[in-house]
């Protein structure tokens, strides 16, 4: 038997209660109620056309559910980013699957989500409603019909809402609903075909269910030769799928999130645009991909971040627009946000602030690419020695560090790291043959002054371990990234004494939070998943894997129904909040799975 959907809170279904689905172009959210919450058309950076988790009344969004009280049980098909919902009734049993379609060879919506109903038991009322709103909710809506096909446009955008044994769909002054009862056997299907500044497809009914069967198959496919993690291989497969929801298939990048201004705090403005490319995610990203046995992906990727840092090297943004501009100007849009934690960002502000981590991150990608045998040419050789050379010359600077605080810079320490880091990469790329001896001497110096700069002012003596930022008493739990990245080995008394003062100050439970101190902002936050995972890393890494496999099995267990998660959780009510899926934790799951399964093997 399922349990009762949760019910939603002033419109609001619970952030929890969210599955992905995807196209490499673009991901919906689809709530376990039934409603198709967000949709961005054409891509997954541009406007809604269902937005609902922005703004219940204004944003727009697909509903579909019985017309009586029902249970629910729901489930991705196995190895696929297709979502299964069964609804039980005290009438009967109906079940929906649902994604956005695969392009084939054929001719085919721009965009496509299909919707499949059946039948499992006696005779259910289900009731269904299409409200579209354009352009986050600001343009304009028009209902007609083309061809008998109910439809609705704004602008250069339109979607057609094609139905067969759904009932008659009925157009009103901005939705197209109906209603419509399935007994045991029936089966009604809904597709909706998107059209962005190009003419509108209205597919056949024998072509929507055969490309649901394909895209099922080919998700299948996708996942079938990826690796394995030891015991999390079921979690690590779900993260990879998650995580390809979120690579752009068009250039290869990947984005932070799915969403845009999902709080981090209930009613408080800590709301930001994740539909970007970071760099703090450019590692994670690439051995992820690597250690699932995804080349093709890996070389994507890092091709397109040498192509997207190229527009503005030797200084790097600390994001990139997803077809790799490099200009994200941040606005605020008139809608109330989830639960009402307005202000609702698109762009996002962080893109103009001095952010050192990202250099380290860049030269840490490409000497993992190189590992690889990925090859490095002579002009991207001569980039990054010019991105080390600019290390030398502006590591001395406070910034904003990897959380972009938008307080005043400071000296982070993790930020600091990663410059040495930067350095220690250009180095090795030298040893390989690959970069230029002629500034090496330059760039050792400079390592070295670093180090003493990190292991002078920006640790505790009294506490053994590294701190947040130069001078300061509190630690952060990006220093761990210090130990997952090599600044110092695993035997370094400070990375042990980081551990445990990471785990007293800022853990509870398997929770951790980012950091401790201001941050420019006002109000509070979540725990900070991704931190969790990279604790359970940091453990295997110092020898405690049976500590970390304990942690690992309490964080699994943090996922939702489908194995997702969102940016951040509520510690005391379980609750998801910020954006998702979040792509920073599911990559920090499966390097913490990787890890701690290399670990327990050769321990």
């Amino acid at each position: 038997m399922g349990t009762f959907a949760v019910p939603r809170r002033a419109g609001y279904a619970p952030l929890r209660d969210y599955a992905a689905l995807g196209d490499g172009r673009t991901v919906a959210l689809l709530a376990r109620d039934g409603s198709v919450d967000w949709l961005t058309i054409p891509d997954l950076d541009s406007p809604t056309v269902f937005g609902a988790v922005l703004d219940a009344g204004r944003g727009g969004c697909f509903a579909l559910e019985p017309d009586v009280p029902y249970q629910v049980n729901r489930r991705y098909l196995p190895n696929t980013n297709v979502a299964e919902t069964t609804f039980t009734t005290a009438e009967g049993a109906v079940r929906v699957t649902d994604a956005l379609t695969l392009p084939g060879t054929a001719l085919t919506p721009s965009r496509e989500l299909v919707r499949k109903v059946e039948g499992l038991s006696g005779a259910v009322p289900v009731r269904w409603q299409v409200r579209p709103r354009f352009d986050y909710g600001t343009a304009a809506t028009r209902i007609s019909r083309r061809a008998g096909v109910p439809m609705a446009s704004a602008g250069a955008d339109a979607v057609a809402v094609c139905t067969w044994g759904a009932g008659e769909p009925v157009c009103t002054g901005d939705a197209i609903e109906g209603g419509f009862e399935i007994r045991l056997g029936a089966q009604a299907d809904f597709a909706l075909s998107f059209a962005h500044e190009e003419p509108l497809v209205l597919p056949a009914r024998s072509e929507c269910t055969a490309r649901l069967e394909e895209t099922g198959r080919r998700w299948q496919d996708w996942l079938r030769d990826r690796s394995g993690a030891g015991p999390w291989q079921e979690f690590v497969a779900r993260s990879a799928l998650a995580l390809k929801l979120l690579v752009f298939a068009p250039s290869g990048a990947v984005a932070a999130a799915a969403t845009s201004s999902l709080p981090e705090e209930i009613g408080g403005g800590r709301n930001w645009d994740y539909r970007f490319s970071w760099l703090r995610d450019s590692v994670f990203t690439l051995d992820a991909f690597l250690a699932l046995g995804c080349p093709g992906e890996a070389q994507a990727y890092f091709w397109w971040l040498m192509h997207a840092t190229q527009l503005t090297e030797p200084r790097l943004r600390p994001l990139y627009r997803l077809d790799g501009g490099a200009r994200a100007p941040e606005r605020e849009l008139e809608l109330e946000g989830y639960r009402r934690s307005a202000p609702v960002r698109v762009g996002n502000a962080a893109v103009e602030q001095l952010q050192l981590d990202t250099y380290g991150e860049l030269l840490q990608t490409a000497w993992a690419y190189a590992m690889a045998g990925g090859r490095l040419d002579a002009d991207i050789a001569r980039r990054l020695a010019r991105v080390a050379d600019l290390v030398c010359a502006i590591w001395r600077e406070p910034d904003a560090g990897i959380w972009e605080v938008r307080s005043a810079p400071r000296h982070f320490t993790q930020s600091k790291m990663m410059c040495w880091i930067a350095l220690d990469r250009a180095l090795r790329l030298v040893e390989r043959g690959v970069l230029s001896r002629r500034h090496a001497r330059a760039w050792r110096r400079e390592q070295d002054a670093i180090e003493d700069f990190i292991e002078t002012r920006c640790a505790s003596e009294d506490q053994e371990s590294y701190v947040r930022s130069a001078g300061a008493e509190e630690v952060d739990a990006s220093v761990l990234l210090g130990l997952l990245r090599g600044y110092a080995g695993p035997q370094h008394p400070r990375m042990h004494g980081t551990i445990e003062t990471v785990r007293r100050d800022l853990a509870r439970g398997p929770f951790v939070q980012r950091y401790a101190g201001e941050d420019g902002l006002r109000g509070t936050e979540g725990a900070f998943v991704a931190c969790s995972f990279w604790l359970a890393e940091a453990l295997a890494r110092c020898g405690h894997v049976d500590e970390a496999a304990e942690l690992m099995d309490q964080l699994v267990g943090l996922a939702n129904d489908v194995s997702l998660y969102s940016e951040e959780i509520d510690p005391a009510t379980g609750d998801f909040l910020g954006n998702m899926p979040q792509g920073l934790t599911h990559l920090a799951l499966i390097s913490a799975a990787c890890a701690i399964t290399e670990q327990a093997r050769t321990s």
